[in-house]
């Protein structure tokens, strides 16, 4: 499926973090995000390239939706943020393949960052920690291309240090193009930059300065 989902067309051209964080016109966090407009701009322009592009070519939007819903499971948000890609994953696919990624993620979530560094001098910082493997069967419905992208979601969220070029060469065997492998990135990227501050302005509205709890 490529037609905008029905969550989509809810969501419109409306900010996608103001919609996650609730946030309504006039609102002390409406002001906070208004101070920083080019920011706020930014940060809905990219949302709108990697997750709502008008043609994803060869990197479907159920794929997107799935990889974005992983990557938030890893993230212990509290924010709507998982639920919100679990909707849009579900509408592209079906119930059974959301509910499957949702596991998935939930599974290898673990705080992060951690991994091997190899420069000699930050060795004794290192902190091994878990990798993930996925294969097709792991996911109902899935492929070893998404397979293949949801542990690169599971690297470059919990442990980008440890980052090898055969992980690359992982993503091209499964079929994935040098483009869309920067796609990729980008998109898992722009999801862990989008949920720290979906959850800080939650934070923020939780426990607002004295002042502002006058």
């Amino acid at each position: 499926m490529t037609q905008t989902t029905s969550t989509q067309a809810t969501v419109g051209s409306a900010d996608i973090i103001d919609s996650l964080c609730q946030i309504t016109p006039g609102s002390h966090l409406d002001t906070i995000r208004q101070s920083r407009a080019q920011a706020r701009d930014n940060a809905q322009r990219s949302f709108e390239v990697l997750l709502e592009p008008h043609d994803p070519g060869t990197f479907p939007l159920s794929e997107r939706y799935a990889v974005a819903a992983y990557s938030v499971g890893l993230q212990a948000s509290e924010s709507a943020a998982l639920d919100f890609y679990l909707e849009l994953t579900e509408e592209e696919t079906d119930s059974h393949f959301a509910r499957s990624i949702e596991q998935l993620s939930r599974a290898a979530r673990r705080a992060g960052p951690y991994g091997e560094y190899r420069e000699p001098r930050h060795a004794e910082e290192s902190e091994p920690g878990e990798t993930v493997h996925y294969d097709p069967e792991d996911v109902p419905g899935s492929s070893q291309r998404l397979a293949a992208a949801l542990e690169h979601a599971h690297l470059l969220s919990l442990h980008p240090r440890d980052a090898r070029p055969e992980h690359l060469k992982r993503l091209e065997n499964a079929g994935w193009s040098a483009d869309d492998i920067v796609t990729l990135s980008q998109l898992i990227s722009f999801l862990a930059f989008q949920i720290r501050v979906v959850d800080g302005l939650l934070a923020l509205a939780d426990n607002p300065a004295p002042q502002e709890a006058r």
